[in-house]
């Protein structure tokens, strides 16, 4: 009976040391580097499979270091995925045990991945609209739907800008002075810019709007100033084009 009592117990502990074996939990650790200049490779992604089916069971990224740590990890086969955008994908396999509440892994070198090192080539493009302090600044040139009619036509679909009668408003106020290149020509005018729809908008570049004009400005043109700027190349048609209209 007293034997028969012992292997009962036995039985009993060998069964609870298994079951807290399988709950225990590990964390795995290590680092990785370049094959080629062994230097820490920094924010490399790092994910736990299971080999069985490939479970995602955990991931992370390295810190600066190259170091990585995965907690919580219960006992059993995995597979460890490490991937960097130039760098070829490693994997190797895992087995985490109950012997020890740490598992490290050493140091995993990864190595570059030449088909995928290929040139780029960044190309950038202007805003249609840009705006700085008290300026904005309308392209012409990208928007297609503003560059089919003359420039007075092109003023009416801009934000902040009304046209009535041939008189161009800013925020409903018609004292607005209107530029061209800078300058104030027999073009435009204090109260009626009707001539503008004589310039094919396709001629402009840009269109930029002030809106709180500085004080050396005249007075008249206290709501705001239109600078209508033209493409280099359009200049000298266009105004030449609308002097035969005005004759």
């Amino acid at each position: 009976m007293r034997i028969k009592n012992v292997l009962l117990v036995t039985i009993l502990l060998l069964y609870l040391t298994n079951l807290t074996a399988q709950n225990k939990s590990v964390t795995l650790s290590g680092s990785t580097k370049d094959k080629s200049t062994k230097l820490a490779l920094p924010f490399v992604n790092v994910v736990l499979k299971t080999s069985k089916d490939a479970t995602l069971i955990a991931g992370t990224i390295t810190n600066e270091e190259g170091r990585f740590s995965l907690a919580n990890i219960k006992s059993g086969n995995y597979v460890l995925e490490f991937s960097f955008i130039g760098y070829k994908t490693k994997t190797q396999s895992v087995y985490v045990g109950s012997l020890s509440e740490f598992l490290d892994q050493g140091t995993i070198e990864l190595e570059e991945d030449a088909t995928t090192l290929q040139e780029v080539v960044v190309v950038s493009k202007t805003n249609t609209v840009s705006e700085k302090m008290d300026k904005k600044t309308f392209s012409m040139a990208d928007n297609i739907s503003q560059s089919g009619g003359s420039v007075l036509q092109s003023m009416q679909n801009l934000p902040g800008l009304t046209v009535q009668d041939g008189k161009v408003q800013i925020r409903g106020n018609d004292k607005v002075t209107v530029l061209i290149d800078g300058k104030q020509t027999a073009l435009t005018g204090f109260g009626n810019q009707s001539g503008l729809d004589n310039i094919p908008a396709s001629a402009i570049d840009k269109i930029e709007i002030i809106n709180n004009p500085s004080a050396k400005h005249d007075a008249n043109g206290n709501a705001g100033i239109i600078n209508i700027i033209y493409k280099k190349n359009k200049k000298k048609a266009s105004m030449a084009k609308w002097v035969l209209r005005r004759v």
